[in-house]
């Protein structure tokens, strides 16, 4: 079995790249190890730039949709009108839609396949793939394979990648509140509980998710089960994953003999690092792999990427000293030119942002270098 291009890994990244290269007349197969792309269930919230990748967007994958934020800091309270609503989908319908994509354009999805090795072999790579349901092992071999498997990237770990560091998004659904209309999103700042915060996220008109990212999976479930308690919600299932945390750059290409290899996705570490968000991210940094194969030489999805990676990393170096008090500052300082700026711009245009914001408001810059350098200073 051989073929130009094996992608290792149903992810949001994986069958996008896989569908672009076959779209140019690649042979790609796609091998993932669960015996369902789809699984298991979890609500996501993503910016509008979604669309701008994934073209046309079906709508089926679109849940709702989001027109403002709320934000709470001890008492303190800010809304933020988006000028182009947030999108809220269901990882399983998103996935099924780009399969369903990369089947048409001619890509093989293997399920049920779980990658154990990688080996150069000629012009070649060989490797090896166990069927969950046999005790067979099946070798094949292709001149590229992408890594597109997760966290614990199978394809990293065998092609000498380091681990990458992770933490674990918690979430339950949960009835919303009866105050609280289904086109906004609530956010609580809580850093004695989670250095990043908790949100209420609708998926419907009635239902939506309560979550948090935690230090460790134990104490962030307690956590969380206790702030549901105290909004006096009821939980009736909880989603959780390890995600990524995006520390530094790193070549995301390596040569193994004469064959190549490509990360891409929370394999990648493509994951912001201020929310946690690797959907915009992963498919970004799919699109740069798919110029670099193709043999493209212009980098500017992966220059942007990079870029913007590089400021969240620093944007949450600053949050990770924040107290109770200073998002109370913080707050303090969201006038109204603020806040407008705050809608016009995405989570994934930050540098356009904290451009703005800083022209608007210098005294967030200050706030913002004050953390910084305790921080460093500590």
């Amino acid at each position: 079995m051989i073929q130009d291009v094996a992608v290792i890994g149903g992810s949001t990244s994986g069958l996008l790249t896989a569908s672009l290269l076959a779209q140019q007349g690649l042979n790609v197969s796609v091998f993932e190890a669960s015996k369902e792309l789809a699984s298991p269930t979890r609500t996501l919230i993503v910016t509008h730039q979604l669309s701008n990748l994934i073209k046309p967007l079906n709508n089926s994958t679109v849940l709702n949709e989001i027109q403002r934020f709320e934000l709470f800091a001890n008492g303190r309270v800010a809304q933020i009108s988006l000028r182009k609503p947030d999108l809220v989908i269901e990882r399983s319908k998103l996935l099924n839609y780009l399969a369903d994509n990369a089947r048409q354009n001619g890509v093989k999805i293997r399920t049920s396949h779980r990658l154990l090795d990688v080996k150069p072999y000629g012009h070649h790579l060989t490797f090896k793939v166990a069927p969950n349901d046999s005790a067979a092992v099946k070798k094949a071999s292709a001149q590229i394979i992408i890594g597109a498997d997760g966290a614990f990237s199978r394809v990293a770990r065998v092609c000498g990648w380091p681990r990458l560091k992770t933490v674990p998004l918690i979430q339950a659904v949960v009835k919303l509140p009866q105050d609280m209309p289904s086109d906004t999103t609530r956010v609580w700042f809580l850093p004695d509980d989670t250095p990043y915060f908790y949100w209420l996220i609708p998926h419907s008109p009635s239902e939506g998710v309560l979550g948090l990212i935690a230090v460790d999976m134990r104490r962030g479930r307690q956590s969380l089960e206790r702030f549901i308690k105290r909004k006096g919600l009821t939980p009736s299932f909880f989603q959780s994953a390890p995600v990524p945390i995006y520390d530094r750059w790193f070549p995301i290409h390596r040569q193994i003999g004469r064959g190549d290899v490509y990360l891409v996705g929370d394999a990648a570490g493509h994951v912001k690092p201020t929310t946690v968000g690797g959907v915009v991210t992963g498919l970004r940094g799919a699109l740069s792999v798919v110029d670099q194969i193709l043999g493209k030489r212009n980098q500017q999805n992966m220059n942007i990427l990079r870029r913007e990676l590089y400021l969240h990393r620093l944007i949450r170096k600053v949050l990770n000293g924040f107290s109770q008090d200073d998002y109370v500052a913080l707050f303090d300082q969201l006038k109204p030119s603020t806040v407008k700026t705050l809608g016009a711009y995405s989570r994934d245009e930050s540098i356009k942002l904290i451009f703005h914001l800083c022209l608007r408001r210098p005294k967030l810059l200050s706030i913002g270098l004050q953390k910084l350098l305790g921080n460093i200073a500590a």
